[in-house]
């Protein structure tokens, strides 16, 4: 017996999802980019990084949530196309990552008011290595191949 995804259903289902997706992505790195921006003190200095963390520690984890589970119902689209994707691949490696830095290393340094320039920048440059990866989604769909190329 095969089982349809509702996804592929609808015209409209995936597109829509996809925005959700974004959308969640935008809240969760703009609030840590407004931080590690502070850090860098490139803005926003009325406020240390321990408050502007603190304020918006919310709506980074809310992010998070709506980006992670929305990826998931995308994922369920075509798990062979993604899986089998170097770009999904190397965009999973670095969501990990990222989030496990701005959960640990990050955390420490704002809630302490530290302001590390490196902390800042290597966030900032994990996140971006993961919508770098889901941009090249769209570009890279060959996915892992054991054949040797000619």
């Amino acid at each position: 017996m095969f089982i349809q995804n509702p996804l592929n259903e609808s015209e409209l289902s995936f597109p829509i999802l996809e925005c959700i997706h974004i959308i969640g992505f935008a809240f969760s790195l703009g609030t840590i980019a407004i931080v590690d921006f502070r850090l860098l003190d490139w803005g926003m200095r009325h406020q240390t990084p321990s408050q502007l963390y603190r304020d918006t520690s919310t709506w980074t984890l809310a992010g998070i949530i709506v980006m992670i589970f929305s990826g998931l119902l995308l994922f369920s689209s075509d798990p062979d196309m993604y899986y089998l994707n170097v770009a999904f691949d190397a965009k999973m490696v670095f969501l990990v990552l990222a989030i496990i830095f701005n959960y640990t290393l990050h955390r420490k340094a704002v809630l302490a008011d530290q302001g590390s320039r490196a902390i800042a920048c290597t966030s900032l440059v994990l996140w971006a290595a993961v919508i770098f990866g889901g941009i090249f989604l769209a570009f890279i769909n060959q996915g892992l191949s054991l054949k040797a190329l000619p």
